[in-house]
């Protein structure tokens, strides 16, 4: 496997790779990684649909890209995906796999035509006061020294960030900071995760820092990513033969490991309450989905608080656990899964057919409902919310059989432990209801009325997940096994629990892309895997992330001492009629 760049491959369909007619595909999970990995299996290892099976424990396919009907809860949806133009892999997949939706179209195709003319930002990124815009007028809110540890952390080695804490390199200045409320909030990053994980974050997306105010960086499918991203893939699939066996539970993988090789020989397996055992050969190759960050949630309802599990961590992390002692080369999944206060929050469904409500919502948002378009263009944050509660609204409907007038909203809380600013509770001990009068109060609802509204047309389900930014841990080099390790004959680790270089994980890329390099690698297809976009190299993309997160503010104003301020007269004197000045000047630093 090796990297492209530019587009000299892009369209290239690979030669097939030798020996593939007589290979059979074993695909543990059926997230998105799995099914990428089936996908590219099929597109470019152009291997027969019938040799690929993908096990699933799940009765469903799609892993946390979900979004369903349920027929006791209602609309569910655990987590909603935020994409970009330069998820490379994912593009270079779903213009291949054909819309459900847009006859003729690929699904990439439906997703440029429906943001091409959609709302491309969020009016009220911000708010505090029981509905009120905050008024920060996108600045970041930064001193010179604040900037200057976000630069440090930039460049900072992933050597030296091992097992570091945001909190032990970003200052409480930093911390305290309108950019870190925009970043944590729309990556879900708390100050005692890895980071290593935000300089990465950092690096893949500094030319996204200018829209971070305005999440006017994002694009959205055109219903849930379940509807739009995992039923267009399985359909794909399907038409191609691959076989899926679902609640079908992998509790080990047994290997062979030499100092010449390592090879997975067998698969245990568990389908309705039968133990059995699949013996694998050199033929037979083995995509491991390990570890995941909805393993174990639980839901609630309007009457009723989710809880904790109370069985252990489930399945996918005890599989890890036993493939882990079988090799330090396989990574360390209790820096992941053991520390559930540090990984967990909640999330929760709002589904809502009462119209006062649905026109509070418009009132709030400037923007009408029902019009096809994006609501709120991206997650609403209420500031001054105990549980530092975000919440947004895609295009509705955003489920395809949701009834007209029928509104879903999805909000999440990541300090679930805090009492809440209306309802005085803990969030991980509130009731559905409970959850929605919170979301009525500071979304501006008059008080007096919260209450008859939460309990007239809203059906509110909230959802714990224990481990939803486990990915997110404090770790160093070897926690996460290499996508395919060193000297693997026959097996690959997919997913975000997996160590690919520079890519960010809590992304639908970072599931593909690692499906990616391991089909390519265990196939040697004749094709490059697309690098992760270079906006960190490019200076363009580094003066303006610069001049944002000063506030545009000038050098010269920037207060530097005085032989500094001599120094900048001197060089940009110098640098007079080149290209640096020119570009000082396009950015507006001078």
């Amino acid at each position: 496997m090796y990297h492209s760049r530019g587009n000299y491959e892009a369209f290239v369909k690979p030669r097939k790779p030798k020996d593939v007619q007589g290979k059979k595909a074993y695909i543990v999970g059926s997230g998105l990684a799995g099914l990428g990995a089936a996908c590219f299996l099929v597109r470019d290892g152009q291997m027969e649909g019938k040799n690929i099976t993908v096990f699933d424990e799940q009765g469903i396919t799609g892993g946390a890209c979900d979004g369903i009907k349920d027929p006791q809860l209602g609309f569910v949806i655990r987590g909603g995906r935020e994409m970009e133009d330069h998820f490379e892999c994912l593009w270079d997949l779903f213009h291949s796999i054909p819309s459900l939706d847009e006859p003729g179209a690929s699904v990439l195709d439906e997703f440029y035509y429906l943001n091409l003319d959609d709302h491309e930002f969020s009016p009220m990124r911000v708010v505090e006061n029981q509905g009120k815009n905050a008024g920060w007028n996108k600045t970041f809110g930064l001193s010179v020294e604040g900037v200057n540890e976000i630069g440090r952390l930039f460049i900072a080695s992933e050597e030296e960030l091992a097992d570091k804490r945001i909190n032990e390199v970003f200052s409480h200045e930093v911390l305290k900071s309108h950019f870190w409320l925009y970043w944590r909030t729309m990556f879900a990053f708390q100050e005692w995760n890895s980071a290593i994980e935000m300089k990465r974050y950092l690096q893949r997306f500094v030319h996204h820092i200018d829209r971070m105010p305005d999440v006017s960086c994002l694009k959205y499918t055109r219903y849930n990513q379940y509807e739009s991203l995992i039923m267009p893939m399985m359909s794909y699939l399907q038409k191609q033969g691959v076989n899926f066996e679902l609640n079908t539970r992998i509790t080990n993988i047994e290997f062979h490991i030499t100092e010449e090789r390592k090879a997975a020989d067998a698969l245990d397996v568990i389908k309705d309450g039968a133990a059995g055992r699949i013996a694998l050969t050199h033929d037979d190759l083995v995509f491991i989905t390990n570890g995941s960050c909805t393993e174990s949630s639980s839901f609630g309802d309007n009457d009723t608080a989710p809880t904790l599990a109370q069985d252990g961590e489930g399945g996918c992390w005890e599989l890890w656990r036993n493939i882990a002692l079988q090799s330090d080369e396989f990574g360390h999944p209790e820096k992941f899964c053991e520390n559930v206060s540090e990984t967990k929050w909640e999330s929760a469904t709002l589904t809502i057919t009462n119209p006062e409500v649905l026109d509070l919502l418009a009132q709030f948002n400037k923007r009408a409902v029902f019009t096809g378009h994006q609501v709120t263009g991206g997650i609403v944050t209420v500031n001054d919310s105990n549980w530092l509660m975000s919440w947004s609204m895609s295009r509705q409907p955003h489920f395809k059989v949701q009834p007209e007038g029928t509104g879903v909203v999805w909000l999440d809380g990541l300090l679930v432990e805090n009492e809440g600013n209306f309802i005085k509770k803990p969030m991980q001990d509130c009731t559905g209801n409970e959850l929605a009068q919170e979301w009525l109060y500071h979304l501006g609802a008059p008080v007096e009325r919260i209450a008859e509204l939460a309990s007239d047309g809203i059906s509110t389900i909230p959802c714990m997940l224990p481990f939803i930014t486990a990915f997110f841990s404090p770790r160093r080099a070897g926690d996460r096994p290499q996508v395919v390790p060193d000297k693997s004959v026959n097996f690959a680790f997919i997913g975000q629990f997996t160590e690919t270089e520079r890519d960010t994980v809590f992304t639908t890329e970072y599931s593909i892309r690692t499906a990616m390099e391991a089909v390519y690698t265990l196939l040697n297809v004749e094709r490059g895997v697309p690098e992760v976009f270079a906006s960190c190299y490019d200076i363009r993309y580094l003066l303006k992330a610069t001049v944002y997160l000063l506030d545009h503010k000038k050098l010269s104003e920037l207060h530097l001492p005085l032989f500094a301020r001599l120094t900048e007269r001197i060089t940009l004197k110098e640098l007079a009629h080149t290209d640096v000045k020119e570009l000082l000047e396009k950015y507006r630093l001078v």
